[in-house]
């Protein structure tokens, strides 16, 4: 044997710590067995996903022993499946994997299967045909090469060290539209695999043990990330599917609670105000006998009528005299319907500003401009649309008015006044054709940036102090 392969040559012990830094796993120890032929990793919850020419598996790992509140999201090719007999003389058929294990500074690729290994001291097991002919075992030795730390998992840099992985999303949309198809698209440009489940047709069984989410008389698997397009319409059933996905531990991209607050305009401007965030005089009111009061709060006509849940301009009446204000009113009591009055800012000149929030930022915004004679700029009106730098002020707004409904995506609606940004609205699931097209900008695959960067494993808080030799 040469030098260099003298040098290159490991001596392991019986127990060591190894990595598996595709797998998101920096510390973990395990177990060196020349009696086991195949390696195999602690995993739970395992699922496929995927095509069937190029199956995936998902599945979580928990590398400290007895620390169940750490637990790691992982994914990975299926390379085989085939049937391993254990130490006990049972035999289960596992998936099998390949990784790249990290030992002593040296990496080389491993098939490693994956089970359950619950009561087992050490999370995982090296079997000879992972150890090759440059590894040599000291079977009454531990720790022969360099030991690492559990408290890596508490580090602030676990979650932008962490390796993206394939994720299961599931886009939660009644519509085959360009937005859902955008999502789809671009998920699966990164290798994840996107599925559109119809919201309406799922049910939930409600339970305290094991909460499930149903679809065309399956249990649907667990999902990654979940991106509610609800309809308008279907609001009360919408946020309740969300509701349980979000039970069941799943991130989703916008919230139940702040759907259903964005969604009611009346709730929305209470929201608003509460974190003093500027927008139109607002007046609400049941009472008949208070019309000419709520008139006199907006600044007298003209003004605006809206319907509580209007969508996409639908439900919003211009009225450019008190006389005319008084019969809007009176015509939507007569139908029973709430609504709320506002303020007509005038300087907007039937323009409006859509910014597009992702995160913490606006990524985009656009200049809407209402179809001659229409004060309205909604696009689906016949609006039309173009790119439109925005101030510090605007961008700060459009944040602020997001992050106070608690949502990830956004579409915040903005007027520019004499006293500076109003919200009109902050749509939970807004369109991206305009946007993408009028910007030039992927605003698909920023969204699914925001999700890669969420779906990664938090810092643990540590109960008790970490020792490498425990």
């Amino acid at each position: 044997m040469s030098t260099d392969e003298q040098a290159a040559r490991l001596t392991l012990g019986w127990e060591e710590w190894v990595s598996l830094p595709e797998l998101g796993l920096p510390a973990l120890k395990a177990k060196v067995d020349t009696g086991a032929r195949t390696s195999a990793l602690h995993a739970t919850e395992i699922e496929t996903f995927g095509p069937a020419a190029a199956p995936k598996v998902r599945f979580r790992v928990h590398p400290i022993p007895g620390e169940d509140g750490l637990s790691i999201p992982c994914s990975a090719d299926i390379i085989d499946r085939r049937e391993v007999t254990s130490s006990n003389g049972e035999s289960e058929m596992r998936y099998v994997i390949s990784t790249d294990l990290v030992v002593g500074g040296q990496s080389w690729p491993i098939e490693v299967t994956l089970t359950d290994r619950t009561g087992m001291a050490l999370h995982m097991l090296l079997g000879r045909q992972a150890l090759g002919e440059n590894v040599a075992v000291a079977p009454s030795e531990r720790f022969c090469q360099p030991e690492l730390d559990y408290s890596v998992y508490a580090s602030k840099n676990i979650r932008k060290t962490a390796p993206n992985r394939v994720l299961r999303i599931a886009v939660l949309s009644r519509e085959d539209n360009y937005s859902t198809r955008r999502l789809v698209e671009e998920g699966e440009k990164r290798g994840h695999t996107v599925e559109v489940i119809d919201t309406t047709r799922c049910y939930m069984d409600i339970n305290a043990l094991a909460p499930e989410v149903h679809y065309d008389g399956k249990r649907l698997p667990r999902y990654d990330a979940v991106i509610p397009r609800i309809g308008a319409s279907i609001t009360q059933y919408g946020t309740a599917v969300l509701r349980q996905f979000e039970t069941l531990g799943t991130f989703c991209v916008n919230g139940s609670e702040g759907i259903t607050a964005s969604r009611d305009k009346l709730h929305a401007h209470q929201v608003l105000a509460r974190q003093k965030i500027g927008m139109p005089a607002t007046a609400f009111a049941a009472s008949p006998k208070d019309t000419k009061n709520l008139i006199d709060i907006v600044g007298g006509a003209p003004l605006i009528v809206k319907l509580l849940e209007s969508t996409q301009g639908k439900g919003v009446v211009l009225a450019e005299t008190k006389k005319a204000a008084e019969s809007v009113i009176t015509a939507f009591r007569g139908l029973k319907a709430n609504f709320l009055v506002q303020q007509f800012v005038k300087e907007a000149n039937g323009e409006d500003i859509r910014c597009l929030v992702v995160g913490s930022r606006v990524v985009a915004a656009m200049k809407r401009s209402g179809a001659e004679g229409d004060f309205r700029s909604n696009l689906h009106l016949g609006g039309s649309a173009v790119s439109v730098r925005i101030t510090k002020e605007e961008r700060a707004t459009a944040v602020k008015a997001a992050r106070a409904f608690g949502l990830n995506v956004a579409g915040v609606d903005l007027l520019r006044s004499e006293t500076g940004p109003k919200v009109l609205e902050v749509n939970s699931s807004p369109g991206l054709e305009g946007i993408e097209r009028t910007s030039k900008k992927n605003i698909a695959g920023l969204i699914h940036d925001e999700i890669e960067t969420n779906v990664r494993p938090a810092p643990l808080r540590l109960r008790r102090p970490t020792n490498s030799r425990a």
